[in-house]
Order: C-alpha cells, then structure tokens, then sequence
C-alpha cells in the first residue's frame, strides 16, 4: 500500500481537484452540483454563476429561477436550484453566511452527502477525509488496493490501510487514477504506474 502511493505522489505531488471555486461556499455549491454531472459540465455552467453568486446571501439574491438559467444544461437542474437556495437560506440564518467544518452539520444541508461533505472537508479545510466515487469504487476493487462491498466500506478501507502520509491526497489520486487511467471499459495498464502491484486479472497489456 505504501508502495502504491509512494508512486503516486512521486508522479504528483500536489493532486487538485477539477473542479472551479474561489472559497469554501463555491466548492460546497460545486461539488453538490457535479452529482451525476461531469466536472467540466458544472464548469461550464458555474463560470459566469460564481462571479455573481459566490456567497449564500449572494446567491439568495439570486433566486432559484435566476440560479436554474446558470445551470439547466446540468442534470437534475431543478432540484439541484432548489437545494442550493434552501442550503444558501440556511447558512445565513444558522451559520453567519458561512461554511460549517463539520461532517454532521454538513451533511444536514439539502442535498448534501457523506462524499460532497467529504470533498469539502478534505479540499478545504485540509482535513484526510475519503470521499468515494465510483472511479474510487472502481480501483479499489479492481486493483484489490481497498476493496469494500459499498462505498462506505472502501472509504474505510482507504482510512484503515492507507499511510497517515498519504490520507490527505489518497481519493485526489485515486480520482485522477480512474479517471484517465483506470477507466471503467478498457484501462489503460500499459500507462499504469502501479501495474505491477495491481491485482486486476484482465490487465491490457
């Protein structure tokens, strides 16, 4: 498992995320819109959002219809405006306008999950939290590196095997990882950096 990661901090060092923001809120309404979105759709869609709308009161000002014209080329866009209007309502009235560093108090927000918490939690308040997505799932059973039945199994799988070195950027990694290397249909083993420790049977080499 060190081996692993030793390898992927070696190819980079600072792992990003992809997706646009310029403070705690714009990430949190970020990452709570890529919900069965691609990262460059949302971006596209937030690129003239943000600079008009990158506090909850801004966005309260805002509105839903005006918030749903930035964003109905995103799925599920309708819902999704109502859910980031009734978030904005509620961190200016129980949070000063401001982004809570709790997983609890995160998760309580409307359409927020355990990984959109956790991409919050590790991406701005640098804390080691595993927000597993289905390239996550994907390479942890396949490459055998954390296997779990659920995402909440290989969340943990990550936290109990992976490096204390290596938590803050692992699900960074392993994102990028599947995403461009580890897909879904046909990986990419030839580019592999961990071909060698991967348990996957069916390598295309």
């Amino acid at each position: 498992m060190c081996e692993v990661f030793a390898r992927f901090q070696a190819s980079e060092a600072e792992p990003k995320g992809e997706l646009d923001h310029v403070n705690a809120y714009t990430l949190l309404v970020a990452v709570a819109l890529s919900a069965q979105a691609t990262d460059a759709g949302v971006n596209k869609a937030t690129r003239h959002l943000f600079p008009i709308a990158d506090t909850p009161q801004k966005m309260l000002d805002l509105g839903e219809e005006g918030l749903t014209e930035h964003i109905k080329t995103i799925g599920l866009f309708r819902q999704k405006a109502k859910n980031v209007i009734k978030t904005a309502r509620i961190l200016v009235e129980e949070y000063g306008g401001e982004v809570p560093s709790s997983r609890a108090a995160l998760q309580s927000l409307p359409g927020v999950g355990r990984k959109t918490a956790n991409v919050v939690l590790n991406m701005w308040f640098h804390y080691p939290a595993q927000a597993v997505d289905t390239h996550i799932f994907r390479i942890g059973n396949r490459s055998g590196i954390c296997p779990g039945k659920d995402v909440d199994a290989v969340e943990r799988a990550i936290e109990d095997n992976v490096p204390v070195q290596y938590q803050h950027h692992a699900h960074h990694w392993l994102i990028l990882h599947g995403r461009y290397i580890c897909v879904a249909r046909k990986p990419k083993c030839g580019a592999c950096l961990i071909r060698d420790l991967c348990q996957f049977e069916e390598k295309t080499l």
